[in-house]
C-alpha cells in the first residue's frame, strides 16, 4: 500500500514562511512526479507546483518567486517551501504523487494540511 503523510501546516502571519512535507511510504518502485495542490473554501482545487523525477520544477503563477518545491529521493518525500505568505494563500494543501508501484502506475493523495495566513 502507498501512504502519503503530510505535515507542516499551521497558522502564520502575512509575510511569514512555512515548509510543508509529504512523505510517501510503501512499495514504491519509482516516482514519476510529485505535486502540491491547494483548495480554499468554496473554490476549485488548483495546482501549485510540480517536481518531476529528473528534478524539473513547474510553478503556477501564484507560486512563482515565493514557493519552492523540492524532494528527497532517499526519503520519497516532497517539500513545499512557502515564503512571503499572503492571506490569499489560506487553503488546504494536498500532496499528490504519481508512481510505479508493483509494476503499475498509480496516483496517490495525501490527507491535506491546513495553511492559514492571518494577523
Amino acid at each position: 500500500q502507498v501512504q502519503l503523510v503530510e505535515s507542516g501546516g499551521g497558522l502564520v502571519q502575512p509575510g511569514g514562511s512555512l515548509r510543508l512535507s509529504c512523505a510517501a511510504s510503501g512499495s514504491i518502485f519509482s516516482i514519476i512526479d510529485m505535486r502540491w495542490y491547494r483548495q480554499a473554501p468554496g473554490k476549485e482545487r488548483e495546482l501549485v507546483a510540480t517536481i518531476i523525477s529528473g528534478g524539473t520544477t513547474e510553478y503556477a503563477d501564484l507560486a512563482k518567486g515565493r514557493f519552492t518545491i523540492s524532494k528527497d529521493n532517499a526519503k520519497n518525500t516532497a517539500y513545499l517551501q512557502m515564503n512571503s505568505l499572503k492571506p490569499e494563500d489560506t487553503a488546504v494543501y494536498y500532496c499528490n504523487v504519481r508512481a510505479t508501484v508493483s509494476g503499475r502506475f498509480g496516483s496517490y493523495w495525501g490527507q491535506g494540511t491546513q495553511v492559514t495566513v492571518s494577523s
